[in-house]
């Protein structure tokens, strides 16, 4: 009995040998940087240099109420002089060439609401080192305004909400993109501030909203380090300063998680034609800016 126990013995000791090789134990290998968002419309409106500013006369503004938004780029940065890419570069979208040149290809942008977590990444890409700055490319808004819709005899003086699409990357290739309701086809690339409108309007129980669209609107990209390191033009890479700097050792036992907070405050602009700060856009008024005010980021 002895002779037959001993190659069974062996044989467990391979085995039992061979699987602790197949799963080697890293405990970093497993660690994320987890990303939600936050958007707050009590924090403060800022200008395109980090300053605070007001409602520019002869406009008017609103706080939107958000529903999803995509981001293209995150990087963070040591200090308030390191150039726009020579950070620590976390996570980038796909980009695509369908459209001619280079865009952000729509259909693969992660999006996400408020207080999710949309993106996860491996804490590996981070190196050692104390981060002062997070720099962000958005890409793409969605949320709901409230607007004046005044058509007589058989409306007047409604207050209503509809749904704004906004396109604040540097450049989105768009195959088709849902509003609130209706499917906008567009089979094109599309430059920063393309947006489309769904109004809400509906009576009796039947919709008798419409969609308009347009290009060109403004959009805000606070920088407060503009000064040392400055963003290109067009690029909507906004940037914020971490509440408490983040130090990564390379010895991490936990996840870090990191909220992009963004402020709201009177962020949807538009001209008035009727000065009544509502938005009229049956009267010809027009949006002139649907940037977020300022990222003001943190970790948890």
């Amino acid at each position: 009995m002895k002779n037959l126990l001993i190659p069974v013995s062996i044989g467990l000791f391979f085995l039992s040998s061979c699987k602790k090789d197949e799963i080697p134990e890293d405990p970093l290998e497993s660690k994320q940087i987890e990303f939600s968002l936050k958007f707050d419309e009590t924090l403060p409106r800022l200008g395109n240099f980090g300053e605070e500013v007001e409602v520019a006369a002869g406009n008017a503004a609103q706080h939107p109420e958000m529903e999803e938004v995509s981001v293209h780029y995150i990087e963070f940065a040591p200090n308030a002089t390191t150039p726009l890419g020579a950070g620590q570069i976390v996570y980038k979208g796909t980009e695509t060439e369908v459209g001619g040149a280079a865009a952000v290809d729509f259909d693969k942008a992660p999006r996400s609401g408020e207080d999710e977590l949309f993106l996860s990444v491996d804490l590996t890409k981070l190196a050692p080192g104390t981060y002062t700055w997070l720099r962000v490319s958005l890409t793409y808004q969605k949320y709901v305004i409230q607007y004046r819709y005044n058509n007589p005899p058989y409306f007047e003086d409604l207050i209503l909400d509809g749904t704004l699409a906004s396109f604040v990357g540097f450049n989105t290739y768009i195959k088709s993109h849902t509003i609130k309701d209706s499917v906008r086809v567009v089979n094109a690339n599309k430059a920063q501030g393309y947006w489309a409108f769904e109004t809400g309007l509906i009576y009796a129980g039947v919709p008798y909203g419409s969609v308009s669209s347009g290009d060109g609107a403004g959009v805000t990209v606070v920088n407060p380090i503009s000064g040392t390191s400055p963003v290109p033009p067009g690029s909507c890479v906004v940037t914020g300063e971490l509440r408490e700097p983040l130090v990564i050792t390379g010895n991490e036992t936990d996840n870090v998680q990191v909220v992009l907070a963004f402020s709201i405050n009177n962020s949807f602009e538009w001209e008035e034609v009727i000065e009544d700060g509502l938005f009229e856009p049956g009267e010809g008024e027009r949006v002139v800016d649907m940037g977020l005010r300022g990222l003001h980021p943190y970790v948890k």
